[in-house]
């Protein structure tokens, strides 16, 4: 049998938010909407992408989970889905910050 077959669904769903997470420009976005709602120009202007990759990498990060946008007009706004993937990028950082202190050392 294989181990897909096997895998519980919440863990699928959190391998697939984490998935969504692991693209440099995708870390970008999120640490930038920890400040709140934002739309796509925003963003790209923030990140320094093109509206069009922006918004491909937002509809990856949308399908998993990671934001949830609504319309106002004919801006799209995107926001955290929950606020407490701020400690994934929290932990990640951490994470980041020990690895490259231990290859120094």
């Amino acid at each position: 049998m294989s181990i897909h077959r096997q895998v519980d669904p919440l863990v699928r769903r959190k391998a697939a938010l984490l998935g969504a997470l692991a693209h440099p420009l995708r870390v970008a976005v999120a640490e930038f909407l920890r400040e709140g709602e934002r739309c796509v120009c925003d963003i790209a202007a923030h990140v320094g992408g093109e509206r069009s990759n922006t918004s491909r990498h937002l509809a990856i990060m949308l399908k998993a989970g990671v934001v949830r946008c609504r319309k106002d007009g004919l801006r799209v706004l995107y926001e955290l889905r929950t606020p407490c993937i701020v400690n994934v990028l929290n932990c990640a950082a951490r994470a980041a910050e020990e690895s490259c202190a231990a290859a120094v050392a």
